[in-house]
């Protein structure tokens, strides 16, 4: 129990900075993004599928929310994260959080490359403050060294007490010694309190104040699609990387339908909604927490500093933050990736990079999508290359052609060139044994084929096709010689009328 709260302090430390610089992103009031990060922490941990995984408002949401509340205010952002929520249950319920074990590795090690890319840039925002004019210049001179010493020593603690004992967070004793420091002795840094007030009260229930009519369904259900789909994904790979860490199985749907309530529930909250965050999920195992009492004490932590802590918490230094963020980066990011580069195939190596590229550019969701296509296409070309058939002449004097490999969209002109019906003898056999039909394309070939022996005047035999097959051909359909035996069974993805 002592590690889990321990943990959960450190984790709900962290949150802060991050919950109020995404609010910023977002455009909305920083406690907006602070009661999402307590909500949605809570929630999620209470009933997710994956105890130990922090959740709360992320940056990938952010940038979508902002044109949203720019155009017509924060009051739709909550009606549409209800929607987004609603979307997210209805995923859970239809089971579509299994799909997320299509995602090949390739697209999880740039999934986490990319991200922890994406944490070491956020972490920069820290380097710059306001000028005279209001706008946003680099640190310069002695305030920059001491940053970059703070961080350097909170990094060195964070190492040093991770060797010496497991028994407190290293992050958080990171973060005390550096704070104390910078009380102690009066040093010139930047304090969370340099961000934004942390203070606040309870969340409060609010019906958005939004007109109930179509109009409005259609201002916020694209964003709502859009938020949904990131937040599952982000959810989904973040559990599976939790999941291989500790060794231990999370429940995908189950997820989803924690994400849905959680982000509900806070749309009539007054906050921004959120989905499962990487950096701290790993601040949190990193530090021992591994039950839902981290993340359940994370969120309660979170809102006794909005309601009671904010003059303590809004002295620690952020240095001290981004030296734990700067750790988090080091220990997420896929550093075997360098390694293995130059060892596996160079397809899966672009879809790598280009997912680590993606991630970085744009967001966490279309880079997951690109790379998913990408392997998928990959895949069906190389699978497209190995159908061959081997040729023989029988006793009888027929040509029977064995077929190896897979028929689909894919090798369906690598199929057809095997064969020649104008030189071909009158009787032909065509073996599937070592085959197997896979789609519509696939089926469509073979009714093609036997059209054009059928024209040549020559007599097809089909064998070893599966009783689907037989069902959805059309022109081939008394060619199909029926063995029950030696027949193989297997459904085709096919919606073929006859």
């Amino acid at each position: 129990m002592k590690t889990e709260l321990l943990s959960g302090l450190t984790v709900a430390l962290a949150l802060v900075p991050e919950a109020v610089a995404f609010a910023f992103v977002a455009g909305v009031h920083p406690l907006v993004g602070l009661y999402a990060a307590f909500l949605v922490g809570l929630i999620t941990a209470v009933f997710g599928g994956r105890p130990g995984m922090i959740s709360g408002a992320t940056g990938a949401l952010a940038v979508v929310m902002v044109s949203l509340v720019a155009q017509h205010g924060v009051e739709y952002l909550f009606a549409t994260v209800v929607l987004m929520g609603i979307l997210q249950i209805l995923a859970g319920i239809f089971r579509l959080g299994k799909f997320i074990r299509m995602v090949p590795h390739p697209v999880m090690l740039g999934f986490v490359n990319g991200l922890a890319i994406v944490i070491f840039l956020a972490q920069l925002g820290q380097f710059k403050i306001a000028d005279t004019n209001g706008e946003m210049v680099w640190l310069q001179g002695a305030s920059l060294y001491w940053m970059l010493a703070l961080i350097a020593l909170t990094m060195a603690i964070i190492w040093g007490t991770s060797k010496v004992t497991k028994a407190i967070p290293a992050p958080l004793v990171g973060i005390l010694v550096v704070s104390l420091l910078v009380i102690w002795f009066g040093l010139d840094a930047r304090t969370v309190g340099d961000m934004a007030s942390i203070s606040g009260g309870l969340p409060s229930f609010h019906i958005p104040s939004v007109p109930f009519t179509l109009e409005t369904l259609w201002i916020i259900l694209p964003y709502s699609v859009i938020l949904a789909a990131i937040g599952l994904i982000e959810s989904l790979l973040t559990l599976n990387l939790v999941s291989e860490l500790t060794d231990t199985k999370g429940g995908a749907s189950r997820e989803c339908l924690a994400q849905g309530a959680a982000n509900t529930v806070t749309g009539f909250f007054g906050g921004m909604g959120g989905c499962a965050m990487i950096g701290q999920s790993m601040i949190n195992v990193t530090s021992g927490g591994r039950h839902r009492l981290s993340g359940i004490s994370a969120a309660l932590f979170l809102l006794v500093f909005i309601l009671f802590g904010a003059p303590l918490i809004e002295r620690i230094p952020l240095a001290a933050l981004v030296g734990v963020m700067f750790m988090v980066v080091i220990a997420t990011f896929a550093w075997s990736s360098f390694r293995i580069i130059n060892k596996i195939p160079k397809s899966d190596a672009f879809v790598l990079v280009l997912v680590s590229a993606v991630t970085v550019i744009s967001d966490l969701a279309i880079a997951v999508v690109v790379g998913v296509i990408v392997s998928a296409l990959v895949y069906a070309w190389e699978g497209a290359k190995k159908i061959h058939a081997r040729v023989e002449i029988n006793e009888q004097g027929s040509k029977v052609y064995h077929i190896d490999g897979p028929l689909f969209f894919g090798s369906v002109t690598s199929f057809q060139d095997l064969f020649d019906p104008k030189n071909d003898p009158d009787d032909v056999i065509v073996d599937f044994g070592n085959s197997r039909v896979v789609d519509h394309s696939g089926l469509q070939v073979i009714d093609s084929l036997a059209e054009k022996y059928s024209a040549a005047g020559k007599q097809l035999h089909l064998r070893h096709l599966s009783q689907d097959c037989l069902d959805l051909l059309h022109k081939a359909r008394n060619m199909v010689e029926i063995s029950v035996l030696e027949d193989p069974k297997y459904g085709v993805a096919a919606d073929y009328e006859k």
